[in-house]
């Protein structure tokens, strides 16, 4: 079923979004809730019409997405995490929440919910998806190091 988003929800979109999701999770959920509506021909007619009157302030948006994507992905971010004496291993894992606050530490607020990482277990360099707009998504390297 398709649905137009009315709030950004985490893994799934953002505002205005026209998503395809399961009967049963649009149904049981995102509908009751008030955080989607059925996407029928008319509502999709209106979205686009309100879509192409922000189209202007939209741009500029986009635009400062970008300027933050080029510079995220420029930074030289270290993620501190506990090991095991002597080895490579880490207490638990590497989460969106230690990413967020490393890139906080270098001036950068990214809400955490928008940034996808793997299962991280082991020191290393990795990457990290972060979306910063409907349009904007920037693969960001990274490094986790011993605390």
């Amino acid at each position: 079923m398709k649905v137009i988003l009315k709030e950004n929800i985490e893994k799934l979109g953002f505002a205005d979004e026209v998503v395809k999701v399961k009967d049963g999770f649009a149904r049981n959920f995102l509908i009751p809730k008030g955080k989607a509506v059925i996407a029928t021909d008319s509502a999709v007619k209106v979205l686009e019409e309100k879509l192409r009157q922000r189209s202007g302030k939209e741009e500029k948006v986009v635009a400062d997405a970008n300027n933050i994507a080029e510079v995220i992905s420029n930074l030289d971010i270290k993620v501190r995490a506990k090991v095991a004496e002597g080895g490579q291993k880490l207490f638990g894992s590497v989460t969106t929440i230690q990413f967020t606050d490393a890139l906080e530490a270098l001036g950068h607020e990214i809400d955490k919910r928008f940034v996808k990482l793997i299962t991280i277990k082991e020191v290393g360099k990795y990457e990290a998806e972060v979306r910063l707009h409907r349009s904007v998504s920037v693969t960001v390297p990274f490094e986790v190091i011993a605390e």
